[in-house]
């Protein structure tokens, strides 16, 4: 099997065959934070365009939904802007046994409300203060805190963002703050450098993700992530099933005519029910 192409480009093949052990991994860091009682919350950032949504639904594609979720908060409603600032993100924090991953996060009054002036200069200066001591109450609490930034070229995003105009399935991906950002990437740059300056600390650092491979990115991202957190294989014995139950011959099951199936655009009778 060829792993990569001419051009360093991992194949499909062996992209395939290497998310499929990962994701097979990623099963077995479930069952030993659900068996330790671990809380696990994993931070994803990153300019528009970069890759976060397609990278978490990688990681929980074959994850317990109950056991692992993805975060996406939209804009702020009026009474949450009224709120500590950090707090409608902790309502969202893991319970012992989860995992939790964020697309977007507190990070934003660092980014994009810093960069579009959808806050203060003493709003930001605060977070920028505040926030380091935050990620240490966490930690000191007993949370697993990952930070990952998705590092994209200029290049990349461009021709990520014309793929979803032209693309009418993700055009609404393409949002007026997208447009903006277009225009302030040099500002965008100089948000996430003194982000990091003053957040990269010893108890939660930051981790930098080469993402102009979408592939690339979400295999280093998923191996990163299980070399990060150490766990042990706790995975069910294959069990053999028993015979079914013989059915109750003497039960008549109501004729199918009698139910609503929806209709067979695709696909044959399979003669279920």
């Amino acid at each position: 099997m060829e792993k990569y192409d001419e051009n360093g480009v991992i194949t499909s093949e062996f992209y395939e065959q290497e998310l499929r052990r990962l994701q097979t991994e990623l099963i077995k860091l479930q069952y030993w934070v659900k068996d330790q009682g671990l809380r696990v919350v994993v931070l994803f950032e990153g300019r528009d365009a970069a890759g976060k949504t397609e990278i978490i639904g990688r990681i929980t594609q074959r994850l317990n939904p109950r056991l692992a979720r993805a975060v996406a908060l939209g804009k702020p409603s009026d009474r949450e802007s009224r709120q500590w600032y950090f707090q409608r993100y902790v309502k969202h924090f893991p319970a012992k046994g989860e995992m939790v991953f964020f697309n977007r996060s507190w990070y934003n009054r660092a980014g994009v409300e810093w960069v579009m002036d959808f806050c203060t200069e003493e709003q930001y200066r605060h977070f920028l203060n505040e926030c380091p001591e935050f990620e240490r109450m966490l930690v000191r609490e007993g949370y697993a805190l990952v930070k990952y930034w998705l590092s994209v070229s200029a290049e990349e995003q461009e021709r990520r963002f014309q793929n979803w105009m032209r693309d009418p399935r993700t055009r609404w991906r393409f949002t007026p703050i997208d447009r903006e950002a277009r225009q302030r990437w040099v500002q965008y740059s100089k948000a996430k450098d003194a982000m990091m300056a003053h957040t990269n600390i010893d108890e939660a650092l930051w981790y930098v993700i080469d993402a102009d491979v979408r592939e690339h990115a979400q295999l280093n991202c998923m191996a990163h992530l299980l070399n990060l957190i150490p766990y042990k294989d706790l995975t069910p014995d294959l069990e053999e099933l028993p015979p079914r139950e013989r059915e109750d011959t003497g039960y008549v099951r109501p004729p199918m005519s009698e139910q609503n199936f929806v209709p067979m655009i695709y696909g044959g009778d399979t003669g279920g029910q």
